[in-house]
């Protein structure tokens, strides 16, 4: 009888089980996880098969559910409970989907085998109990894997969003009061437009327009909203990208130094999110190099390339730390202002385009930040 069989051989299945699993899975096999699932799942396997031979059908139907007249509606099962409870453990642990259901896979795998080695005949009505059994689990454990990994993923977005809000209206609140401070002095009459506190009103509006330009590519992309593709023109697009950035390095004592550029050079793109990128690159360099220095900003063309290069005198980045500062939240600087977003929203913005963003160092001196497009077939005559 596969009762007897399962009691005597609980033990050899459970090891049999455990050597599958180590053998498949990347994380190792933990005792938390395996001893609750498939341990537990076999003694209750035990138990149905015992009491559908001893107190019939109803009775096993409070370890595992029976789809029959006596139960109508799914229920809450022995089985159902501890497998939902070993799938919440394997993902907490680090598991995918697929070990859930292996994890179940493995025992039929391990009892098949044994009982074929030792002779054990097993009838089909037991068989039919088990593979029911294990239905059971597997559908009660991924359901609640499911339900969990959901919940996992919404409250990770719901804490991604609110550190994003937070930022947005810690940003919004310094620029809008700095430039109600110079406003207010102006107005009254004890300062000039065109002195140092007229700069300022300049740069916290510059500064508004930027915020809001790069939150508005953000949600672009995050939302999936299909880019607005158009040809451009490197030269005008340059002269318009680069009118704020000059303002605010005259601001830090910095010389926006910008190359001739080629006639007719283009690419094809969106350009709102195009302009947000190389704004918040000609943003950091200001923000980042030292005073009394300078920035570049040149555009040519390489082949079948266009690339727009943005070059800074920050230092150079630390080694190892190239393709680091394009993660979230990560900052290269020890001025540890804003979030660390602008450079991973902009590697976005490029490649949607079709493009590759990348970053240079140059040791001692500063970096070259890179928006590499493909250039685009020449108009038709």
């Amino acid at each position: 009888m596969l009762q007897e069989f399962l009691s005597k051989n609980r033990d050899a299945l459970i090891a049999r089980c455990r050597s599958k699993a180590a053998m498949r899975r990347a994380p190792g096999a933990t005792d938390p996880d395996l001893w609750y699932g498939i341990p537990l799942f076999l003694d209750q396997l035990v138990k149905t098969l015992r009491l559908e031979q001893t107190a019939g059908f109803s009775e096993a139907g409070k370890v595992t559910f029976i789809p029959s007249a006596i139960h109508t509606t799914p229920h809450p099962s022995d089985i159902g409970r501890t497998a939902a409870q070993h799938g919440n453990e394997l993902l907490r642990t680090g598991f995918t989907v697929d070990q859930v259901v292996h994890d179940y896979g493995d025992l039929c795998q391990a009892v098949t085998e044994m009982a074929m080695e030792e002779g054990t005949a097993v009838t089909s009505d037991e068989f039919h109990t088990l593979n029911r059994c294990l239905d059971d689990a597997i559908a009660d454990a991924v359901t609640e894997f499911g339900r969990q990994r959901d919940q996992f993923t919404a409250d990770e977005s719901t804490r991604a969003m609110n550190e994003r809000l937070g930022f947005l209206a810690h940003e919004l609140r310094n620029l809008i009061g700095n430039a109600l401070m110079a406003f207010a002095a102006i107005k009254k009459g004890h300062v000039g437009v065109a002195g140092s506190t007229g700069a300022m009103l300049d740069r916290s509006l510059i500064g508004l327009r930027d915020l809001i330009d790069r939150t508005l590519v953000e949600v672009r992309l995050t939302a999936g909203i299909p880019d607005r593709r158009e040809r451009i023109g490197v030269a005008a697009f340059i002269a318009e990208v680069q009118v704020a950035a000059a303002i605010e390095a005259a601001a830090r004592d910095l010389k926006l130094v910008v190359a001739p550029i080629e006639e007719g050079l283009a690419v094809e793109g969106d350009r709102q999110i195009l302009a947000g990128v190389v704004a918040n690159l000609l943003q950091n360099a200001v923000k980042f190099t030292r005073p009394q220095s300078r920035i570049s900003l040149t555009a040519y063309s390489r082949a079948d390339r266009v690339l727009i290069e943005v070059e800074d005198e920050c230092g150079g980045l630390s080694e190892g730390n190239a393709e680091a500062i394009f993660r979230p939240f990560e900052q290269g600087n020890a001025e540890r202002t804003g979030l660390g977003l602008g450079l991973p929203i902009s590697r976005r913005g490029v490649e949607a385009n079709g493009g590759k963003l990348y970053v240079r160092s140059l040791p001692g001196a500063g970096c070259v930040f890179t928006v590499d497009l493909p250039r685009p077939a020449p108009p038709m005559p």
